[in-house]
This record gives structure tokens, C-alpha cells and sequence, in this order.
């Protein structure tokens, strides 16, 4: 590749350094997709490795060594002690407590989910602009993805162990800002794993929290609440979403789940929510919000650049166009607290 390229303009300079950074994006975020791939940090775990036995632990080619290994440090994902054959490999301290399988803080299955779908599927971005049709599964084997999941619980829950990965921080963000003092009930819409339930009724032992999701999420939901000893409090409850009444309760949330519809279902969700609220009540839902200028949040923007991937006519959206939805139907107050990174929790008052 050629050197930076400096023009002057308007007594400025500018360079093409973001440009070039931006659309070769994709080597550093394959470089890591395919060291989780491999099990790279979990081989190494709390030990330090020379290259040559990662080569042999984990099966590479000898052409990949040390390239792969120094690319890693150089990315700022490994630590190495030393120079040459001799050297040694090790985790960092984000590597070690995020991305070996035997951490408890471990958050590589969205990757696993990430580098063995979505990788793929953003290949085909410019057929979606051009088309407005998904590029996922769908458009290879003609059934919705989720159609192929929800039919093995297996799977399923390898997939919703992987959501709850990215999900556990803004549940704990939302848990912890969110004033809970006025309530008593809260229900959470499509809640999979009940993790957001089970998070936010360990804060705040006065709720009682129910988890909502289709009839094969439920018996994993309930296993996973039995084990964290919640079941006193928190229950799982089978709903069709869109052809059954909502629980009722005090405060009802969604987390990362108004962003998978259209226009139309959005507001058919609100609609319900705001049935099953009573006077007071909230309504929470955890998304990467667009900023109303849609102008800095990069993150939720390409997130609805990948709802339309997944699902073609889904998309995210503003806190103003939530709110706009929420008044449309009744809403009275509303109001936006910023969780972890780009997202927060739009809230709607009844």
C-alpha cells in the first residue's frame, strides 16, 4: 500500500490516513475473529506460550507464524515477552477475562456468532442497499434464520448464551441507574435466558420479574433461573408477542428487541406495552440508540445497517422517533439513560 497522502486545502491538510484505516477495517477485525475461531486465548489461559508450540497446539501452517501471533500484539489482543523464536505469548488482561471459554466473564460466543455469520453477510451489504432484502440464511435457503434456530434448542441456546455475552453490561448499567423504589413488578419482553430479569432482581430483592419468550425458550430460561436460586422471584412465561395480551406489570422492558421489526409490529408492541402498564408505569427499551441528528452514534447506525442484513425492513432508530411512537399511543413522559458505549435506555412513562 502507498504512503499517507497529504493535500492542502483551505488552509488545512488533509490525509487519507481514516480513509485507508476505515476500509481495510476488516483485517483487524478478522484477525481476531479467527484467533477466538481457533481458541487462541483460551489455549493460552493464565500461561505464556513461544510460537512454535501455539503452532502445534493449535494446527496452523507454518507460514502463519509468527505474522499471526505479532499481529495480535501489535493490535494490542496479546503481550509478548521477548523477541524472536524464544519469545513468549500471553493474554492481556481484557483477553484473558473476556475471551477464554473458562472465564465466567467470557463474551466469545457473539464472536463465534459474528465471524461464522455476520462476517459473510456483510460481504453482500451492497446487494441490501440495492435490494432492500435480507442477506442472511434466508436468501440461500429460503427460511428465516430464527425458523432453523427456534427448531433446535441446542443450537438455540448456544445462540442466546452468545447475545447474553454483549447484552450483561447494559442490563447491569440499566439495572443500576434506573429507579426501581416506585415499582414492584417488571416483565421482560422476548428476555430469552431471563438474564435481564435475573440481573436487575438481584439488585433490587423488593421486584418480582418475569421473563417472556417464545414456548421453547422457556424451559432453558427456567433452568438458568433455578440455578442462580431466583426462582422465587423471577418465572418464565411462554407468549406469542404479537397475537397474545402482554403480562401486565409495573415496568416492561425490551432489550435489543424493538430493533428486529418494521414500523407496522413496532407499533404494534408499543400499543400492547402500553395496555399492560398501569397508570405510572414504564416502558424501557435497551438499544443502541441513534442520536436524534444522526450524526455520531456509528455503532446503532450500522446496526440498523444490519437489521436490514437480518431482516430486511427492520431497522433501529432515534430516541425522538421512539418517543414519537410512545406520545402516538398515549405516553406521557419519556426520558434517555445512557447505559455502556453507544447504548442507552429509552423509557416511556404511562
Amino acid at each position: 500500500m502507498k504512503g499517507t497522502l497529504h493535500v492542502k486545502s483551505a488552509n488545512k491538510t488533509l490525509s487519507s490516513d481514516r480513509i485507508k484505516e476505515v476500509s481495510m477495517g476488516f483485517w483487524p477485525a478478522k484477525t481476531l475473529l479467527s484467533a477466538v475461531e481457533l481458541g487462541l486465548f483460551t489455549t493460552l489461559g493464565s500461561k505464556s506460550m513461544t510460537a512454535d508450540k501455539l503452532q502445534d497446539v493449535l494446527g496452523l501452517h507454518r507460514r502463519a507464524v509468527p505474522d499471526f501471533f505479532d499481529a495480535l500484539v501489535a493490535l494490542r489482543f496479546l503481550d509478548r515477552e521477548g523477541d524472536g523464536p524464544q519469545a513468549l505469548y500471553r493474554n492481556t488482561e481484557e483477553t484473558r477475562l473476556f475471551l477464554d471459554r473458562n472465564s465466567p466473564e467470557y463474551m466469545g460466543g457473539f464472536l463465534d456468532m459474528a465471524n461464522a455469520r455476520l462476517y459473510r453477510f456483510w460481504g453482500d451489504l451492497t446487494e441490501g442497499l440495492r435490494t432492500g432484502k435480507p442477506q442472511n440464511e434466508i436468501k440461500h435457503t429460503g427460511e428465516p434464520v430464527f425458523k432453523a434456530l427456534y427448531s433446535d434448542p441446542k443450537r438455540l441456546e448456544q445462540f442466546m448464551n452468545a447475545m447474553s455475552g454483549i447484552s450483561a453490561d447494559n442490563f447491569h448499567a440499566f439495572a443500576q441507574k434506573f429507579d426501581f423504589s416506585r415499582y414492584h413488578t417488571l416483565c421482560d419482553i422476548g428476555g430469552a435466558t431471563g438474564q435481564l430479569s435475573m440481573i436487575v432482581a438481584k439488585r433490587h430483592p423488593h421486584l418480582r420479574c418475569t421473563t417472556v419468550d417464545l414456548p421453547v425458550v422457556t424451559p432453558i430460561a427456567e433452568r438458568k433461573i433455578a440455578e442462580a436460586g431466583l426462582s422465587d422471584r423471577v418465572s418464565a412465561k411462554s407468549v406469542d408477542i404479537f397475537a397474545e395480551p402482554l403480562p401486565q406489570a409495573d415496568v416492561i422492558t425490551m432489550g435489543m428487541i424493538l430493533h428486529d421489526w418494521n414500523l407496522e409490529k413496532k407499533m404494534q408492541l408499543i400499543r400492547a406495552v402500553y395496555d399492560a402498564l398501569p397508570p405510572g408505569g414504564a416502558f424501557v427499551v435497551i438499544e443502541n440508540l441513534i442520536d436524534d441528528a444522526r450524526r455520531e452514534n456509528a455503532f446503532g447506525l450500522m446496526m440498523s445497517l444490519n437489521m436490514l442484513i437480518e431482516f430486511g425492513d427492520a431497522f433501529d432508530f432515534t430516541a425522538a422517533d421512539f418517543f414519537g411512537w410512545c406520545r402516538s399511543v398515549g405516553f406521557s413522559k419519556t426520558e434517555v439513560i445512557p447505559l455502556t458505549g453507544p447504548a442507552s435506555a429509552g423509557v416511556a412513562y404511562k
